[in-house]
């Protein structure tokens, strides 16, 4: 057996616009303007990460996580308000690998609760076999918690996964967890073991040269 373990947010979908302007109209509600390059900045992060730095000396743990809460409420109003597309390939991909046999696993920094607004609004829910998030993580990446967790889950060591991930932080997590990487991101090239601007650049035998078939 093998397992791909997604990365969510800017592998299968994008959207960081929700994101941002869910954050920006939080904070500001917060009496905190953020820029769009801080944002960026902290992408992929959790939450926990994110907010002391914004937050400044108000960031106690009660403010971080009544910030957190209301920045996902109002993500996932808009997600639902405006519905998600997945990203070019990856519905493709994903369909392709569940039909290989492939074990397939979310491992995200999300939130549960986005985690399965964003999968049914896809209509990938069905594909993956476990699902990681923020709840089940006390570290976020660029620590390998979440994808160690991800394999323990779908029962297979390290060396027979793949992880796919848009982010330099989860590059370096998949890295740190042993793991081999594919990066995917249309604006920098990731130091992966494989990088491609999309989904749809992968060769046909991208997973399998990653990570063999053993018969």
């Amino acid at each position: 057996m093998r397992a791909v373990l997604w990365d969510l947010d800017g592998t299968l979908v994008d959207s960081a616009e929700f994101h941002w302007l869910s954050w920006r109209d939080t904070m500001a509600a917060e009496g905190v303007e953020i820029t769009y390059q801080q944002f960026l900045d902290s992408f992929g992060q959790k939450n926990d990460r994110i907010l002391p730095g914004w937050l400044g000396a108000d960031a106690t743990p009660d403010r971080i996580r009544h910030v957190g809460d209301a920045k996902e409420a109002e993500y996932r109003r808009l997600a639902a308000e405006h519905g998600l597309t997945p990203l070019p390939g990856a519905a493709r991909w994903v369909r392709r690998l569940q039909a290989d046999n492939w074990r397939q696993a979310i491992a995200s920094s999300a939130p549960r609760e986005n985690v399965g607004v964003m999968l049914q609004a896809l209509g990938l829910a069905g594909a993956f076999a476990a699902i990681v998030s923020a709840e089940d993580v006390t570290r976020g990446k660029p620590d390998p918690q979440v994808f160690l967790a991800a394999a323990l889950r779908v029962g297979l060591p390290p060396a027979r996964c793949i992880v796919v991930e848009d982010a330099a932080v989860g590059v370096e997590a998949a890295k740190r967890a042993g793991i081999k990487c594919i990066g995917v991101n249309s604006k920098v090239a990731l130091d992966a073991d494989v990088s491609v601007a999309s989904l749809d650049d992968l060769p046909d035998d991208a997973f399998d040269r990653l990570v063999p078939r053993v018969n």
